[in-house]
């Protein structure tokens, strides 16, 4: 709990280097994830580069866009009720979502050195799978979250939360 403080002061603080520290640290540790337990790499095979790449990418892209959305979102739907959560996550999920995952996707494309032509095919290709994705993992938590589940959830740990949460979704 005390390192959990300490982030929440340092946030407080200086709100915008936390996000975007996050953000790298984040997008890292989920590649270092990917590649370590999903892929089984090993560490002799893991692509060092592949994950400081992940890291610009949460530093320097992600984390500003992201944070500086949600300032606009809290600014255009002021608020904490179940309904302004409900409106936030239409207005993120609907407008937000799908440009900033087609630039985002633009984006990893280029820095993995595809061509303009070749990102495109890749663009077209992966764009619709990624946004249904998203939509799932992205809608069905909140609204579960935020809509349904937060007087259930009240007490819970925060390490079977998310154990929690998966069941309480099949």
């Amino acid at each position: 709990m005390a390192l959990w403080r300490a982030y929440q002061r340092a946030l407080t603080a200086h709100p915008w280097k936390v996000q975007v520290l996050t953000a790298g640290s984040l997008m890292g540790l989920g590649d270092v994830i990917s590649q370590q337990l999903v892929e089984r790499r090993g560490l002799q095979a893991h692509k060092t580069g592949r994950t400081l790449t992940m890291v610009s990418l949460g530093c320097g892209f992600v984390g500003p866009v992201v944070g500086g959305w949600y300032k606009v979102l809290d600014r255009l739907i002021p608020g904490t009720t179940k309904v302004d959560a409900l409106k936030k996550m239409l207005l993120d999920q609907g407008g937000f979502a799908p440009c900033f995952l087609g630039c985002f996707l633009s984006l990893v494309g280029t820095l993995n050195g595809l061509s303009a032509q070749d990102n495109w095919a890749k663009l077209q290709q992966d764009y619709p799978d990624a946004l249904i994705t998203n939509y799932y993992v992205g809608c069905r938590p909140v609204c579960c979250c935020y809509l349904e589940l937060v007087p259930v959830l009240e007490g819970t740990s925060a390490l079977s939360l998310p154990h929690s949460i998966i069941s309480s979704l099949q």
